[in-house]
């Protein structure tokens, strides 16, 4: 996929009259992103469309309209559009009591090396997780990480064919396996791929 550039950004005037059916538009196409593993652990797998609302909606919320402020944005969200080699996502631990997600913070530690997803055939893909800064400390994990899996060419494509994809959680204090993923974020992912 291709990185998004200025001239493809609507102007703040153009995307307010279009945001209301923009939104709908990009609401919908992420339920085909979304990946639930278990009750507390969330995966949204990012793209180019989802980049550009955020981009978009960054730049409405802080009134961004000037060269520099644009492209500080684009190079912010850029790196989560897959390259065609991989996936990358957004992975969210949600518990909806903060006593609860403080403690469970503090059991989790390192699970953002614990998620993986597998092509049906291959091996186990653990992601590369948080390449823009470190977000464990010795007491905590943090509720948000950035994954990026990578997938070899066969791997590619077998997804590319129709071959399964299933995810998983492999922590010592929370195991999770969705196998297959439903039919509709497989689709999707294939779509990330070249």
């Amino acid at each position: 996929m291709q990185k998004l550039t200025r001239k493809e950004l609507y102007s703040l005037e153009d995307y307010l009259e279009m945001r209301d059916d923009y939104r709908k538009k990009v609401m919908a196409h992420k339920k085909n992103r979304r990946l639930e593993l278990g009750d507390n652990v969330m995966m949204m797998f990012e793209d180019r469309l989802i980049m550009q609302y955020q981009v978009q909606e960054m730049l409405k919320a802080e009134k961004i309209f000037d060269a520099a402020g644009i492209e500080e944005e684009l190079d912010a969200y850029n790196p989560l559009i897959p390259d065609g080699s991989n996936w990358k996502a957004t992975m969210l631990i949600q518990y909806p009591d903060v006593e609860q997600r403080q403690k469970q913070l503090a059991q989790l530690i390192g699970i953002e090396h614990k998620i993986w997803m597998q092509v049906d055939g291959f091996d186990k893909i653990f992601a590369i997780a948080d390449e823009d800064l470190e977000r464990d400390t010795e007491d905590k994990t943090s509720a948000v990480h950035f994954m990026r899996y990578e997938l070899d060419d066969d791997m590619k494509a077998a997804v590319k064919s129709g071959a399964a994809i299933s995810a998983g959680v492999d922590h010592d204090n929370y195991q999770s396996i969705v196998s297959p993923i439903a039919s509709n974020i497989r689709d999707s992912l294939a779509a990330d791929l070249d």
